[in-house]
């Protein structure tokens, strides 16, 4: 994969090993605008990647280090979210300045980076997520308009259950257990379960817990036939 590099100071030691990826879009309105943000060291911000979206990758960070992407979050048990994952930022307006769909030549080219990290790590594909999956109470993106059941097909991400879909019947506090089980914060509960809706049911994001939502996780925690 070819590559720009345009080094971020915004980095420090990994404590963790790699396990995640986390996937974000960069919500500012234009290409120029997110690299000018990660590489400022007044910002502190950064990524390891960043997709444009005529599919340039530019490298920020190398992967030996820890980035400054995912701010407080949690995802299975992991509370320093940026010592255990890589970062890449794709760019889009997002949902303040305009948010639309993703080219599919940025895809073209997320799609082997996503599955190069995933190989060099051996992240599992349960652990390739979004911001808004490690950050519910905070972050929106990569958003509903992102195409991972284009990952998906590539086994490089879960995919959203559609097929034998059983409703458990759980209680309210039941499905937030089951929530949490599989690895989300749920604190904020109905942000948690907007973030869960916008990941895996992105047709509709209303915060309610329906039998579409129960049948959807149940299926997604039951063991998967290889």
């Amino acid at each position: 994969m070819e590559m720009i590099d345009t080094p971020s100071p915004n980095f420090d030691e990994r404590s963790l090993a790699v396990s995640m990826i986390v996937l974000h879009y960069t919500g500012m309105a234009d290409a120029a605008s997110a690299i000018a943000r990660l590489t400022s060291r007044e910002a502190k911000v950064s990524a390891h990647y960043l997709i444009a979206e005529d599919g340039q990758i530019v490298r920020l960070v190398s992967e030996e280090k820890r980035a400054w992407h995912a701010g407080t979050g949690y995802w299975r048990g992991v509370t320093d979210v940026n010592s255990a994952s890589v970062g890449i930022e794709i760019v889009n307006p997002g949902h303040e300045f305009g948010y639309r769909p993703f080219p599919d030549e940025q895809i073209a080219a997320l799609i082997p980076l996503v599955s190069a990290i995933k190989d060099r790590h051996g992240i599992g594909r349960g652990n390739i997520v979004g911001h808004s999956d490690i950050a519910p109470a905070r972050k929106d993106d990569p958003g509903e308009l992102f195409p991972w059941e284009a990952l998906a097909r590539r086994r490089l991400a879960l995919p959203s259950p559609v097929r034998d879909l059983m409703d458990p019947f759980w209680t309210d506090a039941g499905f937030l257990l089951a929530l949490e089980r599989f690895g989300y914060e749920v604190t904020e509960q109905k942000k948690a379960v907007i973030a869960f809706q916008r990941r895996f049911r992105p047709d509709r994001i209303d915060g309610i817990i329906d039998g579409e939502c129960r049948a959807k996780l149940l299926s997604l925690l039951l063991p998967r036939p290889q």
